[in-house]
């Protein structure tokens, strides 16, 4: 039986007064920093259901600090305005009625000054919780302190895809930020890494935050299977392409092939043909595709379609998980300030799996379900996780967009498989005994 100890990640957040005063600034202070480039316009586009205006997020994750928080801490608490608890609840049912998420993009009022007022008006309630509250009481909100704080990583994640859509959406092709194109590295064939089997330890153990639906932690059988060493590049999905691959039904999912007909699609969302040429929507603005990049904003379906046409699979989480662990937690995250995938220097290769972490989150085969044992929180922060473990699947690793401090090896993000406009991509697993 193999337990691998969880490697130490900056994730792992101290819990003094000063050490929470100094995360909690810095995290509200990354969300802003996040929304610099934007004008007012950009904050109140709703370019689909599932994207929220970047107003909403920042006015969400507060509404979560008074209601979790501030609330809790200070009796007779009062919000800035009475009907922000309902506008900016997102889907906590025991907490109250919400409004209806299709329709964020609908509300002009508050602005977008306002939303910033609503900022200013719980970073100062926080900040004299900070300074006033005793140690027992202050001890006792550390674990909802803490998980806010990711919380907010979480959104500010949400901000960065979810305005990336937006301006996909308008014809001018606009620029959150500039940033030079990756250049055109020869990338490393791909090679296989083989890992034996096995009964593993699987889940979080260890010190520091963790999201309920990482543990508990258990026992796993993994039969011996083979890990890709890399992503799948663009130069590797556009062969797939000019191969028919959306054309191909026998390598689709049922609902996939039906998902691909009403949708039409023909190729990973943001990419388009101009005068012969595949290009890209990127937070940088348009830009030809880059071979060399792994390939992003693919859904389930078309992650498990390249997989059968590869003569290969996606990998389970519990594989991905004995792959990640021991291995250090550093790539391509949202510290980078590139906000896009990075193509592997091969000057970096080494024996073991790259590119684990950052980049794309990687699509498992493995379905959002509770690990054995698993229990909800109790009270309203229970349905944070727990009541969305049905038709959904597990994504393992990081994006370009998630901030370093936020990732472990045992962190489980889960989308529906139609999902595209998040950063996910792709790396191929494969059994042993077909390829020994």
């Amino acid at each position: 039986m193999v337990d691998y100890a969880q490697p130490k990640t900056s994730s792992a957040l101290t819990h003094s007064r000063h050490a929470l005063t100094e995360q909690y600034k810095q995290v509200r202070a990354f969300s802003e920093l996040i929304c610099k480039p934007l004008v007012t316009e950009d904050y109140v586009v709703q370019s689909m259901p599932d994207v929220s205006p970047t107003k909403w997020h920042l006015a969400h994750v507060s509404w979560f600090w008074e209601t979790f928080v501030l609330s809790a801490a200070q009796p007779g608490y009062t919000s800035l305005h009475p009907q922000y608890t309902y506008l900016f609840n997102s889907y906590y049912n025991s907490v109250g009625a919400r409004h209806c998420r299709p329709k964020r993009g609908l509300i002009s009022r508050p602005t977008v000054t306002e939303t910033y007022q609503y900022r200013r008006y719980v970073d100062e309630h926080m900040q004299a919780l900070f300074e006033h509250l005793d140690e027992n009481r202050l001890s006792a909100l550390t674990p909802i302190i803490t998980l806010g704080l990711h919380h907010e990583q979480q959104h500010q994640e949400l901000m960065l895809t979810d305005i990336k859509h937006v301006l996909s959406c308008n014809p001018l092709n606009p620029a959150y930020h500039e940033a030079p194109a990756s250049p055109s590295l020869s990338v490393a064939p791909l090679s296989w890494i083989t890992y034996q089997e096995d009964v593993y330890w699987i889940g979080y153990k260890g010190e520091g935050f963790a999201f309920d639906n990482e543990g508990p932690r258990h026992k796993t059988y993994v039969q011996p299977f083979q890990l890709g060493s890399r992503l799948v590049t663009n130069g590797e999905y556009l062969e797939f392409i000019e191969d028919g691959g959306y054309s191909t039904p026998t390598l689709w999912l049922s609902d996939g092939w039906r998902t691909v007909q009403e949708q039409q699609w023909q190729a990973p969302l943001y990419w388009e043909k101009r005068d012969g040429q595949w290009c890209m929507m990127t937070l940088s603005g348009l830009r030809a595709v880059n071979k060399g990049e792994p390939v992003c904003h693919v859904s389930y379906y078309e992650a498990d379609a390249y997989a059968h046409w590869k003569h290969a699979r996606l990998a389970t989480e519990a594989e991905w998980e004995v792959a990640a662990s021991g291995l250090d937690v550093r790539g391509n995250f949202v510290e980078s300030g590139v906000y896009h995938p990075v193509p592997m220097q091969t000057a970096l290769q080494k024996e073991g799996p790259m590119q684990m972490y950052g980049d794309v989150w990687e699509w498992t085969q493995s379905a959002y379900a509770p690990y054995p044992g698993f229990r909800p929180a109790s009270g309203a922060v229970g349905e944070y996780n727990g009541k969305f473990m049905c038709n959904q699947f597990v994504l393992r690793g990081g994006s370009c967009v998630t901030s370093l401090s936020h990732i472990r090896p045992t962190y489980r993000n889960f989308f529906p498989p139609d999902a595209r406009w998040q950063f996910t991509g792709i790396r191929l697993a494969r059994g042993v005994e077909a390829h020994a």
